[in-house]
Order: C-alpha cells, then structure tokens, then sequence
C-alpha cells in the first residue's frame, strides 16, 4: 500500500483539526518549497527523517536495450534521498534478528 498526496493531506486535515482544504494548502506550500530549494541546488535536511540533495552525474556512453545502439547520455542532476539516523532505527526496531 502507497501513503498518496491526499492521504497525506486528509492525514494533515485530521490531526491538526483544519478543513481538507488549508490541509492541502499547507502540503503544497511544504512540496513547492522543497522543489524549489532543489531547483536552486539547496540541500533539504529534516533532523530525524532524512535529507535531499541534488547528485550530479556526467555524461557517458549508454546502449538502447530495444537497438543494442550506442548512445551519448547527457550530464544530468538527480534529486537523491538520504534517510536520517532515527527513522533508519525506527524502521529496524521491528525487524527480527536472524540468528547465525
């Protein structure tokens, strides 16, 4: 199962007890600010849950699975996500220890 942008936003609307539509409002405006800041090469960070940043990758020979034909692949930026030290432990606090 997926959390989507309006479960998040029905999500917002519940616990702080505002109509769906200042939910909506407020996950916008936190969504538009963060692509906004990777638009200029800001870094995200959120203590506890993790940080974005923009990774930049150079160009390089590629190949068409479909042609097998040599392509040139352009430099590019991805965002990339690096989840924080406390939610990677909340994560792991369930899972079973394997026994060797």
């Amino acid at each position: 199962m997926a959390l989507t942008k309006a479960d998040l936003i029905n999500i917002v609307a519940d616990k702080a007890k505002i109509t769906r539509v200042k939910a909506e409002t407020v996950v916008n405006t936190i969504f538009d600010s963060m692509v906004e800041a990777l638009l200029k090469d800001d870094r995200i960070e959120i203590r506890g849950f993790g940080s974005f940043v923009n990774r930049q990758y150079g160009s390089y020979k590629g190949r068409n699975p479909r042609t097998g034909q040599v392509i040139d692949v352009e430099e590019k930026k991805l965002p990339f996500f690096k989840v924080g030290k406390e939610l990677k432990e909340d994560i792991n606090a369930n899972v079973p220890k394997k026994k060797v």
